[in-house]
């Protein structure tokens, strides 16, 4: 395998695990939401406002790390924005897995929705980059199905474990 092979290889895998992760977490929040809030005390009543408002808070976050992160891709390279928004998706999951009130757990809703924001326009950005124009359908499509896959492994992992473990786990992926 060539330099050039093993760098396109790395990228395409980068940006697929990444987006696989993103929507793990997108996923795993909309199985989790209500046994975590009421875990966290919050009476049937406050469901679903309150689940509607953490929602809002990381799509909002996602509204704005995606500006964030595209001027930021721009000025520092795909790579750095991949490697910061993971970094920053992560800690805001193992937070998740530590709330003990709506503040903290609205906090790092927003804070995970800014880190999902930037891996998944900064890999397909750079899998569009690095593939030759012939191949690069094929590796936004790989990309895609690596990631959608982690639908799957959120269903897998809520069914089995508490919501905190759950979270935990977002985490460390």
């Amino acid at each position: 395998m060539t330099k050039k092979t093993s760098t396109v290889t790395a990228a395409v895998l980068l940006a697929a695990l990444g987006y696989f992760v993103d929507i793990y977490d997108l996923v795993l929040f909309s199985v989790l939401r209500v046994s975590s809030l009421k875990s966290l005390g919050v009476d049937d009543s406050e469901l679903v406002s309150t689940g509607g408002l953490l929602l809002n808070l990381q799509l909002a976050g996602m509204i704005f790390g995606g500006v964030a992160w595209g001027v930021l891709a721009d000025k520092r390279g795909r790579i750095t924005v991949l490697f910061g928004s993971i970094i920053i998706y992560s800690l805001a999951n193992l937070g998740n897995a530590f709330v003990h009130d709506i503040g903290w757990y609205g906090f790092c809703r927003l804070a995970a929705g800014f880190g999902l924001a930037g891996e998944l326009g900064a890999g397909i950005t750079l899998v569009s980059e690095v593939l030759h124009t012939r191949i690069r359908g094929y590796g936004t499509m790989l990309v895609a199905s690596i990631g959608v896959s982690g639908a799957i492994l959120a269903n897998i992992v809520a069914n089995s474990y508490n919501w905190r473990t759950a979270f935990f786990i977002g985490g460390g992926l």
